[in-house]
C-alpha cells in the first residue's frame, strides 16, 4: 500500500517480509542494557552532530535494539499471564498468581 511506505523502513506494511534475525551482540543484551544503548543512540541523533552515514548506521542499530526490547517485554508478559478457558469455550489471559 502506498500509505504504508516509509523511506527509512521499506519493509513496513509488507506482511510477507520476514524480520531478519537479531545480531548476536544485540540478542545477548539484557533488556536494561539494550534500552540504555537505545537511549544513547536517540540522544546522539537528536543532537544532530553525526555524519549522515553514521546517523543511518545508528538508526539501523536503534531499530534492532527497539525490536529486541519489544521481544523481551513480550516474553516477560507471557511469563506473568496465564491462559484461561471459560465454560463457554472462549479463551482469555489473566494475570498469573505469583507467590
Amino acid at each position: 500500500m502506498v500509505g504504508d511506505y516509509h523511506p527509512l523502513d521499506p519493509l513496513r506494511g509488507n506482511k510477507l517480509a520476514k524480520e531478519p534475525t537479531l545480531p548476536k551482540d544485540i540478542a545477548a543484551l539484557s533488556f536494561e542494557d539494550a534500552l540504555k544503548e537505545l537511549e544513547g543512540i536517540v540522544q546522539q541523533l537528536e543532537r544532530g552532530q553525526v555524519k549522515l552515514d553514521e546517523a543511518i548506521s545508528a538508526y539501523e542499530r536503534g531499530a534492532l535494539l527497539k525490536r529486541h526490547c519489544e521481544q523481551r517485554l513480550a516474553e516477560a508478559r507471557m511469563k506473568v499471564e496465564k491462559i484461561v478457558f471459560s465454560a463457554d469455550g472462549t479463551v482469555a489471559t489473566q494475570p498469573a498468581e505469583l507467590g
